[in-house]
């Protein structure tokens, strides 16, 4: 809790990336330098430099991977070891030359687990039955993979979804709510534990701090899926959890207080078991309009708040995430739900708290007839335009990793041109903790490569190339970042002044150490 303020390649080629650095940006290629080896000296401070705002020096930049039902990995089910690593792979490929730095990957779409566990069943989206062990733990090489690229991996759980199916009988053995029927609810065709039940809030984060403390990952995840959408005709029947721990309140602020439960518990645990893993929500994009709440934002689609009782703007004011990503998934100009009113709703929302604010933008809608808008490829880099003039926005994160793959309209090409051309490191979250490594030594230049000795603590380096005017704005923003490295080195596309930093995983940046390569 915050306590601050209120709140695909052959499957060879696939795997051949284990020592190598990634290296983002434009200046990522080997050039034709002196073969003389040049040793480097501390950076001066660098001077104030009047901020580029097309270039953030922190910005996160994700993107989901969604697994359930295959949307995007694996493509299929059954496929190979070395079919599924290379079809994440190319995802990744995909994401680093856009100069992404997080992805969010989906590891528990319904009760199920894509990784090795004791507390719930295989998942059905990697062999195809539910329960059958793969013969491999994916998670460790889904992590590994976007740690060499420099990226964040944050694990995506969704809490209350049991199974798509309502049949208890269907579910493999040992599945928890075969174990624990009273948990759960049927209602539209499929099976939820119930939010109202404590010991449901306690088999979640279970599960949760079970994957933070084998697992090196950088985050927890949660969907916009609490309580179900509505479906119509159908009853959530939890009348007799309401009976038994209602105590006089409404039906809707009981539910709302479940998972406002659930959250500060995640919340809790999570930072308990490993301080520097981030936790955070992505909601449904309108948390109350003005017709329901003189609060709300001056829209006229679904509640959060009043459908799926989920109140994100109570985590914010009470400090239990570190982030909200709501998903604005409409257009500019969108009559019951315009993106530009929801950007400044939400960036009011989390003004003078310690809560980031990220943007899931609907990458999938691209191209498709769900409004004009969508016909034109201008709109989502536009829309990323629209977060940067807002103070409070940090980041964006797209759904999903299948269209960045097929880049509807090119539209990814023109958000990558504009305003992704050059890397960024994370945006800083204090209360995380972490700091800054010691600065790299023996830094030194052979022809074009750069190399240096690792920094303990380090979980990566940025790079700077210094303009040949000599002017130094590394600490302004990123127009002088070329790379992100996760190994020690570095490959100059030509010669000048580089610059050379150490960064833990949370991106805390150490001092900088100056070394040049002579052209030939």
């Amino acid at each position: 809790m915050r306590t601050g303020r209120p709140l695909l390649a052959a499957a060879a080629l696939a795997i051949a990336t284990t020592g190598a650095a990634y290296a983002f940006g434009p200046d990522a290629k080997p050039g034709n330098a002196a073969s003389s080896k040049k040793t480097a000296t501390a950076a001066a401070p660098a001077a104030a430099c009047k901020p580029d705002a097309r270039y953030p020096k922190r910005e996160l930049r994700g993107v989901w991977i969604a697994t359930t039902t295959n949307i995007d990995w694996p493509s299929k089910t059954g496929l190979s070891k070395a079919r599924q690593q290379a079809e994440y792979v190319k995802i990744l490929d995909s994401a680093a030359k856009r100069n992404f730095n997080a992805v969010f990957v989906q590891v528990r779409p319904a009760s199920d687990a894509l990784y090795k566990s004791s507390l719930e069943p295989w998942s059905q989206y990697l062999t195809g039955t539910a329960g059958k062990d793969p013969g491999w733990d994916p998670l460790p090489f889904l992590i590994d993979e976007a740690h060499k690229r420099g990226m964040e991996f944050h694990a995506w759980f969704n809490p209350y979804r049991a199974s798509y199916d309502d049949s208890i009988a269907k579910l493999p053995a040992g599945h928890p709510a075969k174990k624990h029927p009273a948990w759960t609810v049927k209602y539209g065709g499929r099976l939820y534990y119930n939010p109202g039940l404590p010991a449901v809030r306690d088999h979640v984060t279970k599960v949760i701090t079970d994957v933070v403390g084998r697992y090196d990952i950088d985050g927890v995840h949660f969907d916009d899926y609490f309580y179900p959408y509505p479906v119509a005709g159908a009853t959530f029947d939890d009348a007799a959890a309401f009976k038994k721990y209602g105590k006089g309140q409404k039906l809707a602020d009981w539910r709302r207080g479940n998972v406002d439960k659930l959250v500060e518990q995640v919340d809790s645990a999570v930072h308990k078991a490993k301080n520097h893993v981030k936790f955070g929500i992505s909601p449904f994009g309108i948390w109350r309009n003005t017709s329901n709440d003189p609060s709300g934002s001056k829209t006229s689609g679904m509640s959060a708040y009043d459908a799926i009782y989920a109140d994100a703007r109570s985590w914010i004011k009470s400090g239990t995430v570190d982030y909200v990503l709501p998903q604005l998934y409409w257009p500019r100009g969108h009559k019951a739900a315009d993106y530009r009113t929801l950007v400044r709703w939400w960036s009011d929302a989390v003004k003078g708290s310690d809560v980031q604010l990220w943007i899931g933008q609907g990458l999938y809608r691209v191209g498709t007839k769900d409004d004009r808008a969508w016909t034109k490829a201008g709109e989502l880099p536009a829309q990323i335009g629209l977060n940067r003039d807002s103070k409070q926005v940090s980041g964006a994160v797209y759904f999903s990793a299948k269209q960045l793959l097929t880049n509807p309209l090119g539209a990814m090409d023109r958000v990558a041109k504009t305003h992704y051309s050059r890397p960024a490191l994370q945006p800083l979250m204090k209360e995380r903790g972490g700091q800054a490594p010691a600065a790299p030594a023996g830094v030194k230049a052979s022809g074009a490569q750069l190399s240096w000795k690792p920094s303990d603590g380090a979980r990566g380096y940025a790079v700077y190339q210094v303009p040949k005017s000599g002017k130094d704005c590394r600490t302004t923003d990123a127009r002088n970042l070329v790379a992100v490295v996760s190994d020690p080195s570095y490959a100059a596309k030509s010669a000048g002044t580089y610059l050379v930093t150490a960064l833990d995983r949370l991106h805390n940046e150490s001092k900088a150490v100056k070394v040049k390569v002579d052209a030939t």
